[in-house]
């Protein structure tokens, strides 16, 4: 039964052109060794350098949204280097291009605040995403960042096609994130 369980899990992961899924605790050290087996498969493919940090670039970024933005958390009360932040992330390829996912849990409080400024970004061309990444980085840092408040920019920028997401209401104050970047 264990072997037809993951078998099948495996299959569902071929199906959807997944080459790496990680799905866990992730900290820094985790990100670091992650990143680096996945540029060492990338480079293995022998894709071009523009894809290879192109996707290695959407890996660290949307990693860092989990380590820092991930509302499943252990411990809570833990200084934010010690924290371990549960989330899944999937490194795949289409027929046409390599795309990274991602999915945590968020609270419903920031659901509404994500998606209307995810929307935004999602709508805008290159020259816009470029001129609003700028803008951010200029001004201060937006509220409940951990970082510049660049990082969706910064994603959609190096997509080669819309970014996609989209939010799953569950039980209690919870919902469950997802966001895929086509390089």
């Amino acid at each position: 039964m264990l072997s037809q369980k993951q078998y099948q899990i495996r299959q569902v992961l071929h199906d959807e052109g997944v080459i790496f899924c990680y799905s866990g605790y992730m900290t820094e050290a985790i990100l670091s060794g992650l990143g680096q087996a996945i540029k060492q498969k990338l480079i293995m493919e022998a894709l071009d350098v523009k894809t290879v940090r192109g996707v290695f670039s959407v890996f660290v970024e949307q990693m860092q949204n989990v380590i820092r933005y991930s509302a499943e958390r252990e411990p809570d009360d833990a200084p934010e280097e010690s924290v371990l932040s549960y989330g899944l992330l999937t490194v795949g390829h289409d027929a046409e291009s390599y795309f990274v996912t991602c999915g945590n849990k968020v609270q419903k409080k920031d659901v509404e605040r994500l998606n209307g400024q995810l929307d935004m970004i999602s709508k805008m061309d290159h020259d816009g995403l470029k001129t609003l990444y700028k803008q951010i980085l200029r001004g201060e840092t937006p509220e409940g960042s951990k970082g510049a408040g660049v990082g969706f920019v910064d994603i959609a920028k190096k997509a080669s096609r819309p970014i996609e997401f989209d939010f799953l209401n569950l039980d209690g104050d919870y919902a469950y994130f997802s966001l895929k970047a086509y390089i």
